[in-house]
């Protein structure tokens, strides 16, 4: 036989299902020394906008819940008013669980996968949040993280008792997307046993789900104090 005639069938690429976002901005900002993260001016307009108009420029995302503070529900309906995909703007609950749960309770029935966006991550493109999407389409469970730098230690009362493998860690960001179903289950379950998370992935893991990885950007920084601020205000005179 002509093995130069044999040909693999095509591969198979699954439907991408609907995805919807939720992007939580309900936190009290205690880090910022006063100033309100959310609605922090970058390049002219609120940290917030920015935030939302890349998952408006993304095709996979194909609805937008924001969650945040009762004080911002009407200034940031205001600021969204042109985002066609910003389904609504909800108050957040007592937790960031809660914030997230409030979100999924307010997306449509439509939704089969969501992704989960801190509102002070304003550098997410929408190429990143695009392929996060495409994974967790896959996968079911899926967030970006980069390779840590520094040298990690494990230290408790003082003193280090570890050393972690620095080539296995990574900082992981978002969004990070799921099944929406997995994703309700897993807040749920963590929410009963009192666990603590300190992201969606975590709750995730816990019931047993394995997250894929894929490549973030070292440039998604979340903004958490003022330094964070100003180093986004270079990040922005870059893109100028």
């Amino acid at each position: 036989m002509d093995i130069t005639k044999v040909t693999r069938p095509a591969r198979k690429l699954l439907k991408l299902k609907y995805c919807g976002a939720v992007i939580v901005a309900a936190g009290s900002a205690s880090r910022m020394e006063g100033i309100d993260k959310v609605m922090a001016p970058l390049g002219g307009e609120p940290m917030i906008v920015r935030t939302v108009r890349q998952f408006q420029a993304c095709d996979a995302i194909r609805e937008i819940v924001v969650v945040t503070r009762p004080d911002l529900i009407v200034p940031i309906m205001d600021l969204c008013h042109d985002f066609d995909k910003v389904r609504a703007v909800v108050v957040g609950g007592e937790s960031r669980e809660d914030s997230v749960n409030m979100g999924l309770n307010t997306l449509s029935e439509k939704g089969q996968l969501v992704a989960v966006q801190d509102g002070a991550r304003p550098f997410a493109s929408w190429q990143l949040i695009d392929r996060v999407v495409r994974a967790a389409n896959t996968y079911g469970a899926a967030a970006p993280a980069i390779a840590v730098k520094d040298t990690i230690k494990v230290v408790q009362g003082g003193l280090v008792v570890a050393t972690p493998d620095r080539s296995a860690l990574r900082a992981v960001q978002t969004p990070q997307v799921f099944d929406f179903d997995l994703l309700r289950a897993a807040l749920a379950q963590a929410k009963a046993d009192k666990s603590k998370i300190t992201d969606d992935c975590s709750a995730v893991e816990l019931f047993g789900m394995k997250v894929r990885i894929v490549e973030g950007d070292e440039r998604n920084i979340k903004i958490t104090t003022p330094l964070d601020l100003k180093i986004a205000q270079l990040l922005l005179e870059e893109e100028a």
